[in-house]
């Protein structure tokens, strides 16, 4: 009988995760890639009819893209790796945010520690992806041919856009 309850508890933990996912991650990012895509899109169409665009501008917001596409890509492999070795996580995310912020014992309100190699890596990895998008998107407008407001949107646009494209195939229900 202990191994039947486990293993529900398990499989339970494992729903709960892909949950969290879909509505803390999936759903936000196709949002924000959507407006900032939107807002990226507009404000290159305004710099090809009010300023100057070229090639190398075409070339540049491009690479804006592949650049914050890059980076969405490598974070949402992190969380795939989060999902499949420690749901865990995720689970008790869920059940976190599904609770009112009033009903939450203090006790209740601790997350699982993850333990993994290179764990204490992650936040550094954080900070200098989001310098990077910044930098590159100062670079491009500084010195490059593309408009500040598309420089600072296109980078993430491409990185909540990788973010929706690769949680894709996780999350669909294998038949």
């Amino acid at each position: 009988m202990p191994k039947i309850i486990t293993a529900r508890r398990l499989e339970g933990e494992h729903e709960q995760a892909k949950e969290y996912v879909k509505a803390h991650i999936l759903f936000p990012s196709g949002l924000l890639g959507l407006i900032l895509m939107i807002a990226g899109t507009a404000s290159l169409v305004y710099q090809f009819f009010a300023l100057d665009y070229g090639w190398e501008t075409f070339v540049q917001s491009s690479g804006l893209l592949v650049v914050g596409g890059l980076l969405g890509w490598g974070q949402t492999r992190y969380h795939q790796y989060v999902l499949r070795e420690h749901p865990e996580c995720f689970a008790a995310r869920l059940r976190l945010f599904t609770r009112s912020r009033l009903r939450r014992p203090k006790k209740d309100a601790q997350l699982p520690a993850l333990a993994h190699r290179g764990r204490k890596l992650v936040p550094l990895a954080y900070v200098l992806g989001a310098a990077l998008l910044f930098g590159v998107s100062a670079l491009s407008a500084m010195v490059g041919r593309v408009y500040f407001m598309a420089a600072l949107l296109m980078p993430w646009a491409g990185f909540f856009w990788a973010k929706m494209f690769f949680w894709r195939g996780v999350l669909v229900a294998k038949k």
